[in-house]
């Protein structure tokens, strides 16, 4: 059966802070977000399935991963994924619900290979070389020091290993870049921001690892689900609405803003090949 440690027993090596760069409330306040919408991320088809977890999975095959580390997994949905096709699958979230979340559909599954363990995306209790392939999928927005997790996560790899990363991506204008952040924190106050394609590159070449980008693919996304699926408090949820009504053309163009507040985003999968050391 999948195995889940108790929160109460690991969650106190996870300080709120301190670790990367990282506010003190990072963790704290990203577990108070995501524990009540630990259910509703579970049932959400975005996270299930998607055109950038088709091209993360047809990486592992490619490179024959069969140990896999899958960071802030939230309700398991790539975790599992991958646990169809790999030896081993090791699922990190720094949310208590969503862990158990996880475990509770992995069992359904009955798939016996995953591994799941509250941590940190800066701080994974792993020894150096440990994985073949390690993956983030619509989380690292939440990452207050996106670097250094992206360091956290080549440090883990294996020589030849692969880093998969999708998240949200923000346009390379400066205009649709701030409106796409300002409304995503007026969603949720946990969001830190939706880095740009290139953004993400440095950081993967920092870390020693040479990038690629599969995609980017639009994300079609409804609106009243979007808000009630996090728990928007009401004058945020109004905030949204009056900031949509009053977009300029370029980003009502830019998010495809409907009348009915529906719009679009856009995700794409950076990969990072860990460079040989000379």
């Amino acid at each position: 059966m999948p195995i889940i440690f108790a929160p109460s027993q690991t969650l106190s090596h996870i300080p709120d802070g301190g670790q990367g760069g990282s506010p003190p409330h990072r963790p704290a306040a990203i577990r108070d977000r995501f524990g009540p919408a630990a259910a509703a991320s579970a049932a959400r088809p975005g996270h299930r399935s998607g055109p950038d977890l088709d091209a993360m999975l047809a990486l592992g095959r490619d490179v024959g991963a069969r140990r896999v580390l899958d960071v802030a997994c939230g309700a398991g949905h790539t975790a599992l994924a991958f646990a169809e096709q790999a030896d081993e699958v090791v699922a990190l979230d720094l949310t208590p619900a969503m862990l158990e979340q996880a475990a509770s559909l992995a069992a359904e599954r009955r798939l016996a290979n995953l591994r799941f363990e509250p941590a940190d995306a800066v701080a994974l209790p792993f020894p150096d070389a440990s994985f073949d392939l390690v993956t983030s999928r619509l989380a690292a927005h939440h990452y207050a020091d996106p670097a250094a997790a992206v360091r956290e996560a080549a440090r883990v790899l294996r020589p030849g290993g692969r880093l998969a990363l999708s998240d949200i991506v923000a346009p390379d204008d400066p205009a649709l870049d701030t409106f796409l952040n300002a409304f995503e924190v007026l969603r949720d106050a946990s969001h830190v921001r939706d880095h740009r394609i290139g953004q993400w590159c440095g950081f993967f070449r920092d870390a020693g690892l040479v990038p690629e980008v599969l995609g980017p693919w639009p994300m079609e996304i409804g609106f009243d689900a979007w808000v009630e699926r996090i728990g928007t408090p009401s004058p945020s949820v109004a905030g949204l609405r009056a900031l949509f009504d009053h977009a300029p053309a370029p980003s009502r163009e830019a998010f495809g803003i409907s009348d009915g507040y529906d719009f679009r985003l856009t995700v794409a999968v950076i990969v990072g090949r860990l460079r040989a050391k000379a």
